[in-house]
């Protein structure tokens, strides 16, 4: 029951014995019954776009203009681009220029910024 989230994670899920350190012990009735193996940052731009992916259902080179900005967006509000490298992944996934990822990343933070005005 716990693989649906722990894939989408991108975690694997471990037994008790194993824990390490930086493991999420999973517990019931205050005892560790799991873990999960969370990775860490190597890959995580990879795991993001794939994610967003598959909420999309198809892959992310096909999307219209508005939903690749809907998706600069979210990855945006998730942090992705704080990766090094991230803008030149992103437009390569979405098949787009670098140029035009920042077009809608400012954007997208121009209108998160409207939005925090009163």
């Amino acid at each position: 029951m716990i693989e649906p989230v722990a894939a989408a994670l991108g975690a694997s899920v471990v037994p008790v014995a194993e824990l390490e350190a930086g493991d999420l012990p999973l517990r019931w009735e205050g005892e560790p019954v799991l873990g999960l193996r969370v990775p860490g940052l190597h890959g995580a731009l990879e795991r993001l776009l794939g994610a967003v992916e598959r909420e999309e259902g198809v892959p992310l080179a096909a999307l219209s203009r508005e939903a690749k900005q809907r998706v600069v967006r979210q990855l945006d509000d998730a942090g992705a681009f704080r990766l090094r490298k991230a803008v030149e992944e992103v437009a390569d996934a979405l098949g787009v220029s670098r140029f035009t990822v920042y077009n809608y990343l400012n954007s997208a933070r121009d209108e998160g910024a409207d939005a925090d005005e009163p």
